[in-house]
């Protein structure tokens, strides 16, 4: 099993995709949870670091999409974004939250 999670997703894919989110992460927290703008960029700029990340690999599949998506908003709501109503305000659902940039 341990070999073929390392086919899946190579070691040099999950440095950069922890990169990405570690970058995500630090942003958000400095976040103001109601600049709109602001808010937009941290989420464009953490995808199209995860569609850098997947170029290479293409190890993001639906399973990993998901995830990544729902970890995306759960990073936000910990900042303290109110994730629906960011997405209303765009006359998006939550679950497009990623949609505008996503390549996985």
């Amino acid at each position: 099993m341990e070999a073929y999670a390392a086919k899946l997703w190579p070691a040099d894919f999950t440095a950069a995709v922890d990169a990405v989110l570690e970058v995500y992460e630090h942003d958000a927290a400095a976040l103001d949870p109601l600049a709109d703008e602001a808010v937009w960029a941290v989420v464009e700029r953490v995808v199209l670091g995860l569609n850098a990340a997947d170029e290479s690999h293409g190890a993001i599949e639906t399973g990993e999409r998901e995830e990544l998506a729902e970890y995306i908003d759960a990073v936000l709501t910990g900042a303290g974004v109110d994730v629906a109503a960011l997405t209303a305000r765009r006359g998006l659902s939550r679950g497009e939250l990623t949609d505008s940039w996503r390549d996985w």
